[in-house]
């Protein structure tokens, strides 16, 4: 069996494999990119030629998406270097880009944050922005770097590599790993045949003050973001209304969402499914009484959003930034995000986990991605409600 029927969770999960496996393979990846990198990762004006020239220029305070994190803002970056600005944590994704160094030469210098936070530094920097790659874990964010011209359009070569239905139309930025919006609960208060079935039904009164959110968060924001999206403004906004009617217990993180389940403090929460498997590789499946159920409806508790990267319309070493994009869709890169972090692959070359149900088989909403790209309308509504 290669999939989890809804609901279930695996009792065994395989050991992380350790990044140094992709050393073997690392450099014979690189070697197919189809984009000429120069020995020491210096790029020449042949290399620029081979990769997209930006057709617009990133206009500072054109968009707005979150709030500037002083603290990430001021790390400062080595502009000698290729730079990253990484909304996705440091220790996850570290030693990836290492194997990215060590494969090809070229030295990364990676400025981390939330990724609103760096989506509205580089969005407030605009074409002055160091920048030359965007490594975030929210469609929405790639969107608004997009709509604010500060993604360069890639080649098909590229975009052609990941699943078209998490792709953006304009191939101005590619989904590199898929995740799943859950509950998560507890079998011991409450029983699977007993959990909602539906989006509309998390408030559903039969559930006051049993479902856990955590509004700060950005996959949280992404959900009331798509149900703005799908359903409009105003039934996103009863929606969460609801929530705080129904006196929804409030944390600050996934992670403490899944704890307290786990725990017993609260009967399910609303977070990302990939959060469940990091917990079960650090303490082992069966010492977890938490479990993931999937909602089949189509709607945004079953949104599935995905992280991605792009080029920065300014950089000005195109060829080695384009290598990078695609060095994420690499084989290696992508059996990383799935064996590592039970996210799921974004090209048909690597499978999802087998302790995943399979991509197909969730009822993820319809809707355009980019189209996640609205964050300060969604802050203003929970700040309206009081969620914020």
């Amino acid at each position: 069996m290669n999939s989890l029927e809804p609901g279930m969770s695996p009792n065994v999960l395989p050991r992380r494999r350790s990044t140094g496996l992709l050393r073997g393979v690392a450099v014979g990846a690189i070697a197919v990119l189809g984009v000429g990198l120069a020995a020491c990762g210096e790029s020449s004006a042949d290399d620029v030629d081979a990769a997209p020239a930006p057709e617009s220029t990133c206009e500072a305070g054109a968009v707005a998406y979150g709030e500037i994190d002083d603290d990430a803002g001021a790390v400062e970056v080595d502009e000698g270097a290729l730079v990253v600005y990484s909304g996705r944590n440091e220790e996850l994704v570290a030693p990836l880009l290492e194997e990215f160094t060590e494969a090809t030469g070229t030295e990364l210098s990676v400025r981390y944050g939330s990724t609103p936070s760096i989506t509205a530094q580089l969005l407030a920097e605009g074409a002055d922005s160091p920048a030359d790659v965007v490594l975030l874990q929210d469609a929405g964010a790639l969107g608004a770097l997009a709509d604010a011209g500060c993604l360069a359009d890639l080649p098909e070569d590229v975009t052609g590599q990941t699943f078209e239905a998490y792709a953006d139309d304009d191939s101005r930025w590619v989904p590199v790993t898929g995740r799943a919006r859950v509950v998560v609960y507890n079998p011991e208060l409450i029983a699977e045949e007993d959990l909602p079935q539906t989006t509309a039904e998390l408030v559903d009164e039969r559930f006051a003050g049993q479902i856990a959110i955590a509004p700060g968060n950005a996959s949280f924001q992404a959900f009331v973001t798509a149900l703005r999206v799908q359903e409009g403004e105003d039934a996103a906004e009863e929606f969460v209304q609801a929530l705080v009617d129904t006196d929804a217990p409030v944390y600050s993180k996934n992670g403490e969402i899944l704890e307290a389940v786990d725990a017993g403090e609260v009967p399910m929460g609303l977070i990302n499914h990939y959060y469940w498997f990091e917990r079960a590789v650090e303490v082992g499946a069966d010492n977890v009484t938490a479990q993931l159920h999937y909602l089949q409806d189509g709607e945004a508790g079953s949104l599935v959003n995905v992280s991605g990267s792009g080029v920065v319309s300014s950089t000005d070493r195109s060829a080695d930034a384009l290598a990078l994009v695609e060095f994420l869709l690499s084989e290696q890169a992508q059996e990383y995000f799935a064996n590592e972090t039970y996210e799921y692959p974004m090209t048909s070359a690597v499978p999802t986990a087998a302790e995943l149900p399979a991509l197909d088989e969730l009822d993820s909403p319809d809707i355009d991605l980019d189209e996640l790209a609205s964050l300060s309308r969604t802050l203003d509504l929970l700040d309206r409600v009081g969620l914020t």
